[in-house]
């Protein structure tokens, strides 16, 4: 049976948010969005696991965090947590945790009929079964102490699957999936878990994708971000691109105490491209 844990005290004129006490990992951090949510955690006074495939991409990241915040408590892990293998090597150096936000994720636009079998599989190995194999792992230990944070970095194109890369859109539905199934089952035990979901984001990823785009038809990256708002996300609200750190915020807030009553949720950080109110 799960321990019911204690109400959290909070301060009614304070939001600080302070994570000294936690541990956190997140997964696909040395760049974009899980970098910013890594030096997010930092600045909160966490202890946080960065992670990356190569260990050059992993020394860079936690350097630049360290530039922003001296004295920061990190751990680097290079390791692919797209395979089985790179799962078995984190859950070796690092038994357990507090927070796991599971960030990691790739995209790429492609025809639906060009997608190959394999290229599926490994968007759903990536994407989807990273996620699933860290909180299968990390969750229980939370429940046993009664008190954790699991996120899943979903996507607005969960909601509305772009008809650019459906195969993308696919899994980030998965992980909605996936996210309200596991909240369900640790309804109860402390453990919060909830998916968040950016909109079109100035991320390292998405910026390369442009500036990729930019050179071969000619035009200033700045001008094909317009574009791409106009006529692929034209109900977008902010008129822009979110940034990475307003993601972040989103992660930091929900990893808190203070988010303590939200669980089994998914909020958006799209910029209002999403036309639903609920």
């Amino acid at each position: 049976m799960h321990r019911v844990p204690a109400f959290p005290t909070i301060r009614e004129d304070s939001m600080k948010i302070d994570l000294s006490d936690k541990h956190a990992i997140v997964s696909g951090s040395t760049a974009g969005i899980g970098l910013a949510i890594a030096l997010g955690l930092a600045q909160a006074g966490a202890t946080v696991v960065v992670n990356g495939r190569t260990q050059e991409r992993v020394d860079q990241a936690l350097a630049q965090i360290r530039d922003k915040v001296p004295g920061a408590r990190l751990q680097g892990i290079a390791a692919d947590l797209g395979a089985p293998d790179g799962a078995a090597l984190l859950f070796k150096q690092v038994p357990e945790t507090d927070i796991l936000i599971n960030n990691l994720g790739i995209f790429e636009a492609k025809p639906f009929f060009d997608i190959s079998d394999e290229e599926w599989q490994r968007f759903f190995d990536v994407n989807v079964m990273s996620a699933v194999r860290l909180s299968r792992h990390y969750a229980p230990a939370m429940v046993k102490r009664g008190w954790g944070r699991v996120q899943f970095l979903s996507s607005e194109s969960g909601l509305q699957i772009p008809k650019e890369m459906v195969h993308y859109g696919v899994t980030k539905t998965a992980l909605l999936a996936v996210s309200r199934g596991l909240a369900e089952t640790l309804a109860g035990s402390g453990v919060t878990v909830n998916a968040v979901l950016p909109g079109p984001t100035r991320s390292e990823g998405v910026g390369n994708f442009f500036a990729s785009m930019a050179r071969d038809q000619g035009v200033a990256s700045e001008a094909l971000e317009r574009d791409f708002l106009k006529e692929h996300r034209p109900s977008s609200l902010i008129q822009r691109l979110a940034t990475v750190e307003e993601v972040a915020n989103m992660v930091v807030y929900l990893a808190s105490v203070q988010a303590s009553a939200t669980t089994g949720a998914a909020l958006r950080v799209d910029g209002g491209v999403v036309r639903s109110i609920s």
